[in-house]
């Protein structure tokens, strides 16, 4: 059997496709430059729940942060930059992500920053955060969010805050699931897609069994 010979034609779209894509982003102040692949989220350019999120979001310039599910650092990049005293840690299931998001704190000469790769929670150790954000992925059990929350819980210094986006239509389940786990919940945008939504660590209350 014979190798099959592509067109030329074909051969550079493919190696096309295979280039990584590039684009620029100011997010908060901070420009920042992307590059990313085929096959990760939103790869040519920042999503619109991302951008909601990190617009909604108080952070400290001493925070140490998580950014969960990084996909290639949009995030925890940004994290980094605005708590440049903290370390931003930045996980991620895929290792295509991983790669990326290292790659991308390399070429914004961003420091303060680890990453690697995680399934949730399970390589983090006993770690502890200021600051734990998420882009939520919306086709998951919900089971996997009360996994992440929990975790989430056991792993907040005191006084710590998470902040989520959703697609709007799970906003009423992350309020019911917030307010089992931390005790607390405030929704801080809700638009036509997207819902952003935080709470904090309250040392004096119990989740329920």
């Amino acid at each position: 059997m014979s190798d099959i010979e592509l067109p030329p034609s074909t051969q550079a779209y493919l190696e096309k496709l295979r280039q990584d894509l590039v684009f620029s982003e100011k997010i908060r102040g901070q420009q920042l430059l992307f590059h990313t692949t085929w096959g990760l989220f939103s790869p040519k350019g920042l999503d619109e729940g991302s951008r909601l999120l990190l617009d909604h979001l108080d952070v400290r310039p001493d925070d140490d942060t998580l950014d969960l599910g990084c996909g290639y650092g949009p995030l925890g990049l940004t994290l980094a930059r605005l708590a440049p005293q903290g370390t931003s840690l930045l996980v991620d299931k895929d290792f295509v992500a991983i790669e990326y998001s290292r790659k991308n704190a390399d070429l914004n000469n961003i420091r303060n920053v680890e990453v690697f790769l995680s399934n949730g929670f399970d390589q983090i150790g006993r770690r502890r955060f200021d600051l734990i954000v998420s882009n939520l992925p919306a086709k998951t059990g919900k089971e996997l969010y009360y996994l992440y929350f929990y975790d989430a819980l056991a792993r907040m210094k005191p006084g710590a805050r998470i902040y989520v986006v959703t697609i709007t239509g799970l906003r009423k389940f992350i309020q019911k699931a917030f307010l089992e786990v931390f005790g607390n919940y405030q929704k801080l945008k809700q638009g036509r897609s997207y819902t952003v939504a935080m709470a904090t660590l309250d040392p004096h209350f119990s989740p329920a069994p």
